[in-house]
């Protein structure tokens, strides 16, 4: 007996022992540039370092991430498709009736990888300097003032409707196919604001061509500390944070899962890889499986949550 359990084992292990033979797959839902991409680069070079074999980012965008979610979901599971997501990935069940996968059912989470703050920043043209001047400028002119971000059930669409019902405003919704394209349509006056991560943003604050009104996370972030948060400037109890996790499709050997969950909490933990998520306004965050799945669960119900407020409102 003792001899059959030795070799079951060894027999469930056989996968991450071989593991991986081939150049790997990671999907992300949105165009090159945005916050998801960018950590998708980041973290794949450092993932093809320590596994030995290619970490490829392949960009499938469009419907807020679910074309992505699809085909990863859809997948053979064997641990060659990857799925880099945000928070934009979650809401979709809200948003769209005809989604062929279960976000839940269908992919399994491997590990989360980063957390970070969303800011709330407007062109250099809206004459508003802080959050306050903001809400005044939007009360005397409901519905003139917009919003982008990377789609409808984005993340950044629930920070935009958390705001209208915090602050008791009407700011319109103007969705693109992702966050750099949102990103670009506020740098170029196309909409008045957004609600990006950090990451996606930071050169352009950096340069004085976006102008940061607050952090939308519940502390100020340490590398820019001069900017308040949302909590801070009047909306008490505002807290939205952006994050970026990896999946595989759901039916992939769970000894695939640990040894991908190994490698990615050893790669961003390594001194050279924190000092570039902190350049980017990010922490890294590695989570067990079963970590990341309760977080996701959370934060399904905490958007299912705010969903009901905004029509409520």
């Amino acid at each position: 007996m003792a001899g059959i359990t030795c070799a079951s084992l060894w027999a469930s292990d056989a996968p991450a022992q071989t593991y991986p033979t081939k150049p790997i797959r990671m999907l992300v839902g949105y165009p090159a540039g945005g916050g998801t991409d960018l950590i998708a680069r980041i973290v794949a070079r450092k993932l093809s370092e320590n596994l030995g074999q290619p970490v490829v980012v392949e960009n499938r965008p469009g419907a807020s991430g679910s074309i992505a979610n699809e085909r990863v979901a859809t997948s053979p599971p064997d641990g060659y498709t990857l799925l880099m997501v945000s928070p934009s990935s979650l809401p979709q069940p809200l948003m769209r009736a005809k989604l062929t996968y279960d976000f839940q059912r269908d992919l399994a989470p491997v590990s989360l990888v980063v957390i970070g703050p969303y800011m709330l920043v407007v062109h250099t043209s809206v004459p508003a300097r802080n959050v306050k001047e903001l809400i005044a400028l939007a009360r005397a002119q409901p519905g003139k003032l917009n919003y982008g971000t990377s789609g409808l059930g984005s993340a950044g669409h629930f920070a935009g409707e958390l705001f209208n019902v915090m602050a008791k405003v009407r700011l319109v919704h103007v969705p693109y196919k992702g966050g750099s394209e949102s990103v670009i349509a506020t740098l170029s006056g196309e909409v008045d604001m957004g609600f990006p991560s950090i990451a996606s943003v930071m050169p352009l604050l950096e340069s004085g061509k976006l102008r940061a009104l607050a952090v939308l996370g519940a502390k100020r972030a340490s590398f820019m500390s001069s900017i308040p948060t949302l909590d801070e400037s009047g909306l008490r109890g505002y807290d939205r944070s952006t994050w970026y996790g990896m999946l595989a499709p759901a039916a992939v050997p769970k000894p695939i899962i640990s040894r991908l969950n190994a490698v990615v909490s050893e790669a961003v933990n390594t001194p050279e890889m924190k000092a570039v998520l902190i350049k980017e306004g990010l922490e890294p965050q590695a989570y067990t499986p079963e970590q990341f799945a309760m977080f996701i669960q959370k934060e399904i119900a905490q958007i299912a949550a705010l969903a009901e407020m905004a029509k409520d409102r």
